[in-house]
């Protein structure tokens, strides 16, 4: 996709840009609802600051127990163009917490590659340049070169694996149950982030 052939949603990465988070804030900010048992977005409910409370559990999970293969440790290695990672997500958003320790990691490998955080609903202009099959769904990862001003790719908001199986329910029962939305995370846990990590290494 040339971002440079479309200005608005050029324009919309690059004010993005100026007010995006490191992962590092992003984590903080996790923290701090957590911690007031609040949540980001607009609308604070007590599921939601639930959620957000599970999925700092999970991103401090993944950064621990996480680990980059060594041919994937060295495809990463083999960027040597400076890369920007822009995500939008949420703080209680479950595949969030499993993807972006991940993207994290990938970061960590390569100093080519920065990853950046937006809020979604704090930037809706910029998330609905980028919707998944007219939802704004989250997480959504924009892969921008700033140096060429183009978007090289997407990813989100789940591994290929998932949104598989996420179709494969949602055209037989018409939408995801609670009870296939805890089989989901049984499945991230049993796939160990492998799935993510292969889907980042094809953005790359």
């Amino acid at each position: 996709m040339e971002a440079t052939m479309e200005t608005p949603t050029l324009n919309l990465i690059k004010e993005g840009l100026k007010e995006a988070m490191s992962y590092q804030e992003y984590k903080e900010l996790v923290d701090k609802h957590a911690a007031e048992g609040s949540n980001t977005g607009p609308e604070v409910t007590e599921a939601l600051a639930q959620y957000t409370l599970l999925n700092q559990r999970r991103m401090k999970r993944w950064a621990k127990t996480f680990k980059l293969d060594a041919a994937a440790q060295e495809a990463i290695a083999d960027r040597d163009q400076p890369l920007t990672w822009l995500v939008l997500t949420e703080s209680w958003c479950g595949d969030a917490a499993h993807a972006t320790p991940i993207m994290d990691a990938f970061a960590q490998a390569n100093p080519n590659i920065e990853l950046k955080v937006l809020l979604r609903d704090e930037h809706l202009a910029l998330m609905d340049a980028f919707l998944t099959n007219g939802a704004r769904s989250i997480p959504k990862l924009i892969a921008f070169d700033a140096k060429q001003e183009t978007v090289v790719g997407t990813w989100g908001p789940r591994p290929t694996p998932a949104t598989a199986m996420v179709n494969i329910y949602k055209a037989e029962h018409g939408k995801l149950t609670p009870e296939f939305k805890q089989d989901l995370q049984v499945w991230y846990n049993k796939d160990k982030g492998k799935a993510i990590a292969a889907d980042l290494l094809e953005l790359l």
